[in-house]
């Protein structure tokens, strides 16, 4: 691993950080300007039921290379708190200067402003920790982790709403339950699912080395994800709500399906680039050929930890771990290079990558040495 981090890098992090504690500072403003600790309480809670499985889905997708712990949980704080708070000052920045109607506010404002909100962190990322970003599949899991922390915080909001009630409805625990089997049940995925386009978009950049490509690509993921989002937003207000299921069903379900079949394939493809590339590395020294298997499919890596564990306690466990790491890291960035689409610093980071095989392998002990080799 890298023994120092780039400016830019912690400049990122501290700059997330500080925009991540803004943010809660507002939202939590917000929730106490309710007035009702009781409502937020049950929102919390009914809002928590999706969000542990939602999350674990896209942690899933993110097995083959997993991304740092730390940018993830960057990515849901960001769409819990940054997102939120800077729609909801938008959205009322709009109203106040321009008093849209309720339907343009829902179909039009919302979308643009939740979905920029929320796409703005997958661009930083781009920008800023552009290594860490290797392509679709990265770009569908930052936008989950995002859109899953905007969904958690944004349903606390509407859910303890509607446990306090308005003018049209009375309020109390029926009308959150029934909220959230709306929010909770039938559509917990619905915004992960609306920004995963601009991390699709943001994916294709990366691997593009066509400056058109780049640009474009981004621009019309941004597009697609303001018009499915809008396009939802638009259903809940047919037929007093009822266009909601028709479109739930002959739209949604299918584009949601459809949309999981790609993220399963790009994580398969994934595993297929990867051998490729570690392939490619084996040939130029960079380790053993033999190694390839049990570094390129998740089982074989499991077995391989499993063993080590066995056979060599916390300390071979912990080397296996760290040796998979780099060398998982090294397969994806020689991918990138051997596309012609390598990040700065690629060969520095490359280096690095390799050291730490280097230093880890004398401490290795893989299933193959102990003829367990399938």
């Amino acid at each position: 691993m890298l023994t120092s981090r780039p400016q830019s890098s912690i400049a990122f992090t501290v700059s997330i950080g500080a925009a991540m504690l803004v943010g809660a500072v507002v939202m939590a403003l917000v929730l106490f300007a309710s007035g009702a600790p009781e409502a937020v309480a049950i929102g919390v809670v009914l809002s928590s039921i999706p969000f542990g499985p939602v999350l674990g889905c896209y942690l899933w997708l993110d097995r083959y290379e997993p991304e740092p712990r730390s940018l993830l949980l960057l990515g849901l704080g960001w769409g819990a708190f940054v997102a939120t708070s800077a729609a909801i000052f938008l959205q009322a920045f709009d109203a106040f200067a321009f008093g849209p109607s309720e339907a343009v506010e829902s179909v039009l404002v919302a979308p643009v402003t939740e979905e920029a909100a929320k796409g703005l962190f997958i661009l930083l990322l781009l920008l800023y920790r552009r290594s860490e970003f290797d392509g679709i599949l990265d770009g569908i899991v930052y936008a989950g982790m995002v859109g899953v922390g905007f969904a958690f915080v944004e349903d606390i909001l509407y859910l303890s709403q509607a446990y306090i009630g308005d003018d049209v409805r009375t309020g109390g625990i029926e009308e959150a339950v029934a909220l959230f089997i709306v929010r909770g049940i039938a559509s917990p995925f619905a915004h992960p699912f609306f920004t995963a386009f601009i991390g699709i978009g943001i994916g294709i950049a990366v691997s593009s080395r066509r400056r058109s490509v780049q640009v474009l690509a981004p621009t019309l993921g941004y597009l697609a994800a303001v018009g499915t989002h809008a396009a939802w937003n638009g259903s809940l207000l047919l037929d007093g709500g009822s266009g909601a299921l028709v479109a739930y069903v002959a739209v949604m379900v299918p584009a949601f399906l459809i949309m999981v079949a790609f993220a399963v394939w790009s994580r398969h493809r994934e595993g297929v680039l990867l051998a490729a590339a570690l392939t490619d590395c084996a040939a130029r020294g960079f380790l053993d050929a033999a190694e390839v298997p049990w570094l390129s499919r998740i089982p074989a890596r499991k077995a391989c930890r499993t063993f080590a564990e066995r056979s060599g306690g916390r300390p071979a466990l912990d080397a296996m771990k760290d040796y998979q790491s780099a060398a998982i890291e090294l397969g994806f960035l020689h991918h990138r290079y051997l596309r012609g689409t390598a990040p700065a610093r690629y060969e520095e980071l490359g280096q690095a990558h390799v050291a730490t095989m280097y230093a880890l392998r004398p401490l290795l002990r893989w299933p193959v040495m102990a003829g367990a080799l399938r």
